[in-house]
């Protein structure tokens, strides 16, 4: 896709899959194998950090 710009690092997308078990299928099968629901609460973790961040400054 042209033109878009990434919201979400890459490390930050890999200490929450860390964080939820699913890192193990990132690194051996990559994004594609993770199921909707993992990356669902992947992008729930990251709105709630992002939230607690911006209510901590």
């Amino acid at each position: 896709m042209a033109g878009r710009s990434k919201v979400m690092s890459d490390n930050l997308k890999m200490e929450i899959a860390k964080e939820l078990g699913v890192y193990e299928t990132v690194k051996s099968r990559g994004w594609g194998d993770v199921s909707s629901r993992d990356c669902g609460n992947i992008v729930r973790k990251a709105i709630e950090m992002a939230e607690r961040k911006l209510s901590s400054a």
